[in-house]
C-alpha cells in the first residue's frame, strides 16, 4: 500500500469508527476530567467500554491493565486513552491476520459463510477486486442459490472486479454447483475460487446439512479444501456476534472473520470481546460501500481510531 493509499484508508478507518469512537472517547473524557484514577473511576470507565460492546471480561482486563499503571495518579483523558489504546492493540495483534492464499493450492478454495445481510456477497466481490489487482485469476460461485438478489449482486460484482461467476437455477442444488466449480476452475488453472452460501440461521439445521455437504462434495474434487472458511459478520449487532460465531463455529471449521459496516453503529468494541473469546484472525474490516473500503485488519490503527486518537 502506498503511503497516501495507507493515509486515505486510516483516515476512512477514523471516520468509518468515528460512532464507536464518539461513544467511547466521549465516556472517558467526561469520567476523567481532572481527577485521579481512584477505584470509582475505574468503575465507571469499566462500564463505559461494556456499554460499548467490548464485552464484560475483556473490559474488566483493560481497566485492570490500566489500574497496574496509572492507579491512585492524576491521569488526563487522553493518557487514559492512549494507555487503553496500547491494551487494546496488544489484545488484536495475534488476530490481525491478512487473508494469504496459498500458492500452492490450485486454487486456493475460500468458503464464505454467515447471516443474510452480513454483507457476505459484497465481501466477496471486494475481495475479489483485491485478488485481480495482485494479478490472481479469480472464480466466483453463487451458491446462495435460494436468494435471486444474491446472484444477481455476485454477478454484478464478477463484471466489476473481471471474475466470471457460475450460477445455476433458483433453487439449485448448491453443493452440486460448487462441485462443478470446483472442476472447472481446477482445470482452467485458476488461483482461487470464492463460495457464497446461504444464510438462513432461522432453521440452523438445514444450512448445517447444506454447509456439510458442500464441503463433503468439494473434498471429493480436493481432499484439503476448502483452504479457508471465512465467516462475514455485520458489526452493527454488537454483543450478537458472539452466538453467531458459536453457531457457525458448530457447523463448520470457521478459519477466520471478516468484519463489515464499522461505520453503521456504536459498536465497533466488538472486535476485541470476539478477539478474546475465539482468538480466530480477523482478516479485513469494513468501513464503507465503495470496492475499496474493505482492508487487511491492522490492530493498531483500529485500537487507535476506535479511542479517538490520530
Amino acid at each position: 500500500m502506498s503511503g497516501d493509499d495507507k493515509t486515505g484508508w486510516l483516515g476512512r478507518l477514523r471516520r468509518g469508527l468515528g460512532k464507536s469512537s464518539d461513544k467511547i472517547a466521549g465516556s472517558i473524557t467526561a469520567i476523567f476530567r481532572a481527577r485521579k484514577l481512584d477505584q470509582a473511576a475505574l468503575d465507571e470507565l469499566e462500564e463505559a467500554l461494556i456499554t460499548a460492546d467490548i464485552g464484560v471480561g475483556t473490559s474488566a482486563k483493560l481497566v485492570n491493565a490500566l489500574a497496574k499503571s496509572k492507579f491512585d495518579k492524576d491521569v488526563t483523558d487522553e493518557e487514559v486513552r492512549v494507555a487503553l489504546a496500547d491494551e487494546i492493540a496488544a489484545v488484536l495483534e495475534p488476530i490481525a491476520q491478512p487473508l494469504e492464499i496459498d500458492p500452492a493450492r490450485k486454487p486456493h478454495v475460500i468458503l464464505v459463510c454467515g447471516v443474510n445481510g452480513s454483507g457476505k456477497t459484497t465481501t466477496i466481490g471486494k475481495l475479489a477486486n483485491r485478488f485481480r489487482a495482485e494479478d490472481k485469476s479469480v472464480m466466483l460461485v453463487a451458491g446462495d442459490t435460494f436468494r435471486a438478489a444474491a446472484v444477481e449482486q455476485l454477478q454484478v460484482w464478477g463484471e466489476r472486479s473481471g471474475c466470471p461467476v457460475v450460477s445455476g437455477n433458483q433453487g439449485a442444488d448448491a453443493a452440486g454447483l460448487a462441485y462443478g466449480a470446483l472442476e472447472q476452475a481446477k482445470a482452467g488453472g485458476f488461483d482461487v475460487i470464492m463460495i457464497d452460501t446461504a444464510g438462513r440461521l432461522q432453521n440452523r439445521k438445514d444450512l448445517m446439512a447444506e454447509l456439510e455437504k458442500i464441503i463433503r462434495v468439494i473434498k471429493k474434487v480436493d481432499a484439503s479444501a476448502p483452504h479457508t472458511t471465512l465467516l462475514v459478520m455485520d458489526s452493527t449487532i454488537g454483543q450478537n456476534a458472539h452466538s453467531q460465531v458459536e453457531t457457525f463455529k458448530d457447523m463448520v471449521d470457521v478459519s477466520g472473520l471478516v468484519m463489515t459496516k464499522l461505520d453503521g453503529s456504536a459498536r465497533g468494541g466488538v472486535v476485541i470481546g470476539l478477539a478474546e473469546k475465539f482468538a480466530l484472525p480477523v482478516h479485513a474490516v469494513g468501513v464503507g460501500e465503495g470496492i475499496d473500503d474493505l482492508r487487511p485488519f491492522e490492530a493498531r490503527a483500529f485500537a487507535r481510531a476506535l479511542m479517538g486518537l490520530s
